[in-house]
This record gives structure tokens, sequence and C-alpha cells, in this order.
């Protein structure tokens, strides 16, 4: 029993696979498109795509266009292909704008450049892109069944370009104690991902960050320039306990402090 059914088996997809390589050299875009449709349903995407790309530009002002594009976009989105799901989404959104799947298409086109997003250490061209189209989105849409995603997504890239700015600054602190001539670059990168990024989930570490290169420039420097640094680090100081008096890493502000002041009453004893 068990031998026959595996024969069945295996003729039925012999027989299949012997008709989707006639639908493929067929001249019947009829055929191409009931198969298509059929693989596509089955979730065979790549398959149906083979017979949509024979197909699409033949149908154009056609009534069953309009399911083909979609069918199309969504296929290359479902194997992952988002370069080209999000070409083919946002195309289908302006030749449909009309279409009960607009909404969905331009959300999906959305999504597929929130999937080219990188990790936060590389170049984040894609990431600026996706949120670009995801706030387009949002805002065309704002009542949308997707909102909820597209708002998730929005703060997952926004996070990842903070953490890439927090790390390009932190790179700065990291070589200035080679080179301390790099704690000024180190400060002004801080300072300007403090302003660009006010509610950063990274402020503690920034501002005590900002602190501690403040702190080893004042410490190390020139005797003319030091009173005046060691006071901009320790207005660094005031304002990091302000904000984060219970914070880990006072300990080692409070020893920078110290260690400041001590250098400063040196000045106030000289004058």
């Amino acid at each position: 029993m068990k031998k026959l059914f595996y024969l069945l088996a295996f003729v039925s997809v012999i027989s299949s696979c012997s008709e989707y390589q006639k639908a493929l050299k067929s001249e019947d875009i009829a055929t191409k498109f009931q198969m298509g449709t059929d693989l596509y349903d089955a979730g065979k995407y790549i398959k149906a795509n083979r017979l949509f790309e024979q197909i699409v530009p033949k149908y154009r002002g056609k009534p069953q266009a309009e399911k083909l594009m979609y069918m199309h976009a969504n296929a290359f989105y479902e194997t992952r292909d988002y370069y080209i799901s999000s070409y083919q989404f946002e195309n289908f959104e302006k030749s449909y704008p009309q279409s009960e799947k607009a909404e969905e298409a331009s959300f999906l086109g959305a999504k597929s450049f929130y999937h080219l997003s990188p990790v936060y250490s590389k170049e984040q061209n894609e990431t600026i892109q996706a949120l670009e189209k995801l706030q387009l989105f949002v805002n065309k849409y704002p009542n949308s069944q997707y909102l909820p995603q597209a708002n998730e997504l929005i703060q997952e890239l926004d996070y990842k370009l903070e953490k890439k700015a927090f790390e390009i600054a932190k790179q700065y602190n990291k070589i200035a104690y080679f080179e301390s001539s790099d704690y000024e670059a180190a400060i002004t990168a801080f300072d300007n991902f403090l302003i660009e990024y006010p509610g950063t989930s990274f402020r503690e570490q920034a501002m005590f960050y900002r602190l501690d290169s403040a702190y080893m420039l004042g410490i190390n420097s020139v005797k003319y320039r030091q009173q005046e640094r060691l006071e901009t680090a320790m207005a660094f100081f005031k304002s990091f306990k302000r904000f984060y008096p219970e914070s880990q890493l006072m300990v080692e502000a409070t020893r920078m402090e110290m260690e400041m002041t001590s250098a400063l009453q040196k000045f106030n004893t000289q004058s």
C-alpha cells in the first residue's frame, strides 16, 4: 500500500513539473496566469514569479493586471528579494492608488527597506531610506491597521541610528587615550549627539563620556589652557550629577571631580 502511495506521489510530481515546463514555454498568457496564481496560492513564489515575469507586460490595461502586479510584488517580498519588492510595491501603488491593496502595498514597500537596513556598525543609507518610506506611509495612512507595526519599525530604526552615532562618538573617546588631541573631537561628537538625540537611551553614557573626555583633556592640558578646560569639565560633571545622581558611573565621575578640584585649587592658590 505504501509503495502504491509513493508511486502515485512520484507520478503527481512528475506530472506537475511537466505541466509547469509546458506553461513556461506556452504562448498562452491565460495558462501562465492561472498556473502562476495556483503556484502563488500554494506558496511556491519563485516558480510563480517566473511565469509572472513573462506576462506582466502583456496584461497591462487588462482587468487581471491589478491582481497580477500585486502577486508579482509580493512574491518578491516572500522570497526576501527586498530591493525588487520595494520597487514593485511602489509601482503597484502608483498604478492602482484606489486599489484595496494600495495601503498594504505601501506598507510592504516601506517594510522592504526596513529589511534591507544593515547592522548599526555599517553604513546606514538603507536605514535612512526605510525611515523616510515608513514616515511617508504613516503620513499617508494615519489610521492604517499597520500603523502600530510601522511605529515599532521606526522606533527600531531610530535606535539603530542613535547607536551608530553614539558608538562613533565613543570611538573618538577611545582613540583619544592614544592621541590626546582627539579629546576635543570626542567632546564635540558627544555634544552633537546629545543635541541630535535629546531623548536617547544612551544619554547617561554620552554625558559621562563627554565628562571623561573633558576631564582627560583638562588634566593633560598645557598650563595656559588647563584652568579653562578643567572648569569646562567641572561644568560637565555638575550636569551629569544633576541628571544622574544615582548612576553607577557616579563613583568614577566623583573621582574625576576630586582630582579636578585639587588641580583647580592650585590655580586659586597661585592667584
